[in-house]
């Protein structure tokens, strides 16, 4: 056998095995066929390149290794002597890839056929629409689902809202605090990727949707932005082997970087097609490509009046794209602000018009709040509604109810507590410390935390609140955090962040009921907190001082760190409900401050009880672990999860824990 030889195929083999491959922005490849060691005597003897782990040559011989399925020796190795050649035969591909043609040639009739072959994938794309925001059996959002994506998770550990009692015999699981690792739901959040996974990826992947390049684009950048979500909630996930919809394990968990990167990429190609489809699609083409939107997407603003009007994708893919440069921001500087700037002079969400979100009232469904709201399933958390009190917030004038009924302070109270003998029924707002013990039954009678504060169900109803995916008020304070950075967000960072203010409101951008903006200019001049200090009715949790320090109104005088805490103190506020980005800010910058969260060791034993005074980094949930159940997740996450964690964190050791840093989480200094 020729030297030379031996090296190409060496050389093969390396590219093949994955050597050299780029930081980032990299997919994985896969390769299917067989590697064939042909001796001089005839024989011949073939291996799967999926197997084989090394192929060296010397002067002498060949030497082989491939994987065995050995539990007690995972690799074997083999020499072969009087070697003639190596043959190779094999099929890369790549893993994840999803490209989008939008430059094929498609009549108006195939477009309009391929709509009709795609019935059944175009209907499970919705089903995975729906499930971004609890969609549940291929319906829109309805209760269950919400709670468990929502409720159970996120909403109480950015303390928006607490569970009031501990049993959910409906379930068969105890949920005994905020941070319990209760695994019969700690892993609803992963719900709206699991509803992308097996609902969108096959038609993502679907022969004849590449007839609709740009509703392949649209749901693209759904998926992509589902899975965002899901890697900002739990860490690295096997992200190209679900985008293909690989069947079998082994899965190969992806770092969250290379994610963050791939969908960038992914977004920029979509954006692509949008701008082509502007001047190169005829009218008959865009009356059904804004058809299929309208029947197969059904996420447009509520006065959004002409779905084939593709700009409105191109401002909702920047939006994403800015918001993952803000995550960013703290562990690669550089690229977070090329990322924010390029998404800016793109085109982000400027107005109420260019909204995204899902509108219950036009399903025919309420919000999913409001039943479970009736199941008594969820009461207002202390520290928002002490923030909200504080900051003489708009909300605090309508949103919230009173004590339902009147509350006994109990005998177990805490000394020192200032809690009244009795706080009469309708007396006051009052939310609960989330940690604390929650009580037992769903009635007011046999459980009082079920009477503290809750949203006013009747205003909550009426006003018609959307389920958004992204509101012009959270790409205001993006681009407020983005220019306080010194990044090019095309004004101030004062400008946005009152601007963000004005548009904070949950209410629909429709809705007669729409109180906040009656309230909104005495906010905006809010120069100092009240010091209002939280009192909990039955004396069960000490008096919380007041944690909320800044007011409202800009000050250019203020230190970066105080505009920062004011930006984000504002967007968490303006969030609301929505959980998942504000849990993101309270990770990566520690703000707002909240009140910490109690009986933290329900949870794994990573999470600290920090300073009692004020929710410090040691008492904040880092993410949500996988807690797997069955033998070949557990497998495939100690293979290539816990690795992908640690790779993430600058090979620091990763343990699946609940304190356990992603990779945007630095532990640094936000300036």
């Amino acid at each position: 056998m020729k030297k030379k030889t031996s090296t190409i195929f060496t050389l093969a083999l390396a590219a093949m095995l994955g050597m050299g491959v780029a930081e980032a922005n990299a997919q994985r490849v896969e390769y299917k066929g067989t590697a064939t060691i042909n001796q001089k005597d005839g024989t011949s003897t073939k291996f799967d390149v999926s197997s084989l782990r090394k192929l060296s040559n010397t002067e002498n011989y060949v030497g082989v290794t491939v994987t065995t399925n050995d539990e007690y020796n995972d690799e074997h190795y083999d020499e072969f002597y009087n070697v003639d050649n190596v043959s190779f035969d094999w099929v890369a591909k790549n893993i994840g890839e999803i490209k989008i043609d939008y430059k094929k040639e498609i009549s108006d009739e195939e477009v309009k056929q391929a709509t009709k072959d795609m019935r059944t994938q175009l209907g499970s794309a919705l089903k995975a629409v729906y499930g971004m925001r609890g969609g549940k059996d291929g319906g829109p959002p309805q209760a269950h689902a919400y709670q468990f994506a929502y409720n159970l998770g996120p909403d109480s550990y950015v303390q928006y809202f607490c569970v009031p009692h501990s049993d959910f015999p409906y379930s068969n699981f105890t949920l005994r605090s905020t941070y319990d690792l209760c695994k019969g739901c700690i892993g609803g959040p992963g719900a709206g990727f699991s509803a992308m996974k097996y609902d969108m990826a096959p038609t993502l992947n679907a022969e004849k949707i590449d007839y609709m390049p740009e509703i392949k684009a649209i749901y693209l950048i759904l998926f992509n932005y589902s899975t965002i979500e899901n890697v900002d909630l739990f860490g690295p996930m096997p992200y190209y082997d679900h985008k293909t919809i690989r069947e079998e394990s082994p899965f190969v968990y992806d770092r969250a970087k290379d994610i963050y990167y791939q969908v960038k990429a992914d977004i920029d190609a979509a954006i692509e097609c949008f701008k082509y489809y502007k001047d190169h699609r005829s009218e008959a083409y865009k009356k059904q490509i804004g058809s299929t939107i309208k029947s197969r997407v059904q996420l447009l603003s509520s006065d959004y009046a002409d779905p084939s009007d593709l700009s409105v994708w191109i401002r909702f893919a920047n939006s994403l794209k800015l918001r993952m440069a803000i995550h960013m921001s703290k562990v690669e500087p550089a690229t977070a602000k090329q990322w924010a700037e390029e998404a800016v002079a793109g085109g982000v969400i400027e107005n109420t018009t260019d909204e995204i979100g899902l509108f219950p009232y036009l399903f025919g469904v309420s919000h999913p709040l409001i039943e479970i709201m009736g199941w008594n399933d969820i009461v207002m958390g202390a520290s928002f509604i002490n923030l909200l009190q504080n900051l003489n917030h708009p909300y605090m004038k309508y949103l919230f109810t009173k004590n339902s009924i009147a509350l006994e302070k109990s005998k177990q109270a805490v000394s020192g507590t200032s809690a009244p003998a009795t706080t009469p029924k309708g007396s006051v707002y009052v939310g609960m410390r989330n940690g604390v013990t929650p009580g037992i039954d769903q009635t007011a009678d046999a459980n009082p935390y079920v009477g503290y504060s809750m949203l006013d169900k009747i205003y909550f109803a009426e006003c018609y609140p959307p389920l958004y995916l992204m509101k012009v008020s959270e790409v205001n304070f993006l681009r407020a955090e983005g220019a306080l950075r010194g990044w090019n967000m095309g004004g101030t960072a004062q400008s946005f962040y009152e601007r963000g203010i004005r548009t904070a409101y949950l209410e629909d951008r429709n809705s007669p009921r729409k109180e906040y903006v009656n309230y909104v200019d005495d906010y905006l001049n809010v120069v100092a907190p009240k010091g209002i200090a939280y009192v909990d009715p039955q004396g069960l949790t000490p008096d919380m001082p007041s944690v909320t320090k800044i007011g409202v109104k800009w000050n250019e005088g203020d230190s970066k760190e105080t505009k920062l805490e004011k930006i984000i103190t504002q967007k968490y506020i303006a969030s609301f409900p929505y959980s998942y980005e504000s849990w993101v800010d309270l990770r990566r910058t520690g703000y707002p401050k909240l009140f910490p969260i109690l009986n933290t060791e329900h949870s794994d034993g990573t999470i600290k009880p920090g300073d009692p005074k004020v929710q410090t980094a040691d008492n904040i949930m880092r993410r949500i672990p996988w807690v797997p159940s069955d033998p070949q997740t557990k497998e495939d996450i100690n293979a290539t999860g816990i690795p992908a964690l640690s790779e993430d964190t600058n090979n620091k050791p990763a343990t699946d824990t609940q304190m356990q840093r992603l990779w945007w989480d630095v532990d640094a200094p936000n300036f």
